[in-house]
């Protein structure tokens, strides 16, 4: 029947609608999942790690650390989609997934994909709205596609309950003491994201400014005199080398943020708290974000909450030193 629909799929498929509006033929119990890129390999793991037939690409031994054992030596898959697809047709086929998993933009350039992708191999693709204000939806969609509502619930909660608990805070900060940020991304730090890009939806989160805001969106270059025109109040990165050599490149020195050591690295283990991959990872980073932010009124708490969070969504329980190399150079304390 689902055939003559043309929906296509085994017989014992069920009609999903993803957040995309497509009405897919899904198994009635999806048991091997690929994920279609670095959102979606987040967003499964965190759900259902037992389901995943493999990693985007393979988990390095510090990340590995971060991780359940049972998936840390899990094959690589490539990935199909965003920039950098690696995964081709022929290697979809050979890891029998049942399903493929997308998580990110539901635009008609990922539609036309999902339909190119589940035409060629036969295999159902679901996209579900990677967006950060989406994501508690996305676990109750994803609950709803493997059957695992009551997990899914109790993630999707624990997301709502992470942002709301910082929002009732974050409102009683006047508009003049929200600080202006400067996201540096890459080696050099001259990468960043504009207003609207998903890769700096967390400033919006916590009530900060985004001082390169005024682009059209997505990730651009920009020049060194432009950052020291916006001097931020603070500068998050993602590369180690770059926080550690800028308090003494010429180049940096002289900046706001700099001069009083609120230059942040971003928790990177076993995923990126605020960017890298632009999934649910995310989750995480809004509390260290309002810590890093707000230090006045987000003092303490931050360690009990990396703990809450690997151990619900990673499934690991951290160690004390596991702890404090997630937070080195990425809490509050002194200069860089």
């Amino acid at each position: 029947m689902l055939a003559g629909l043309g929906l296509g799929g085994p017989l014992d498929a069920r009609p999903f609608t993803d957040a995309a509006g497509r009405t897919v033929a899904v198994p009635e119990r999806p048991a091997r999942i690929l994920a279609a890129g670095p959102p979606a390999s987040v967003l499964l793991y965190t759900l259902a790690p037992d389901r995943m037939v493999g990693w985007i690409r393979s988990p390095t031994p510090e990340e590995k650390l971060f991780l359940a054992p049972a998936t840390r030596d899990l094959p690589v898959t490539g990935r199909l989609t965003g920039r950098g697809g690696t995964a081709n047709v022929e290697a979809v086929l050979g890891l029998a997934p049942d399903l493929i998993l997308d998580v990110g933009s539901t635009a008609p350039t990922y539609v036309s994909l999902a339909d190119r992708v589940q035409a060629q191999t036969g295999i159902p693709y679901v996209l579900l709205d990677g967006h950060f204000e989406k994501t508690a939806e996305s676990y109750r969609r994803l609950g709803a596609l493997l059957g695992l509502e009551s997990a899914a619930a109790d993630l999707a909660g624990a997301s709502e309950a992470a942002v709301a608990d910082v929002a009732r805070v974050i409102a009683t900060v006047p508009e003049e003491r929200r600080p202006r940020v400067y996201y540096a991304r890459g080696p050099k730090g001259l990468e960043t994201g504009l207003g609207g890009s998903i890769n700096v939806e967390l400033l919006g989160v916590v009530g900060a400014r985004n001082v390169a805001a005024a682009g059209p969106g997505g990730i651009a270059t920009v020049s060194p005199e432009q950052v020291l025109a916006w001097d931020p109040d603070v500068i998050l990165t993602q590369d180690a080398g770059f926080r550690r050599g800028i308090a003494q490149d010429p180049l940096w020195s002289g900046l706001r943020a700099v001069r009083a050591g609120r230059v942040y690295q971003v928790p990177a283990l076993p995923f990126g708290w605020f960017d890298a991959p632009p999934g649910a990872n995310r989750l995480i980073g809004i509390r260290w974000l309002a810590q890093v932010l707000y230090p006045d009124l987000f003092s303490t708490g931050l360690e009990a909450a990396t703990r809450d969070f690997y151990r619900r969504f990673y499934h690991v329980d951290l160690d004390d030193g596991q702890v404090a190399a997630l937070l080195s150079g990425a809490a509050p304390g002194p200069k860089p």
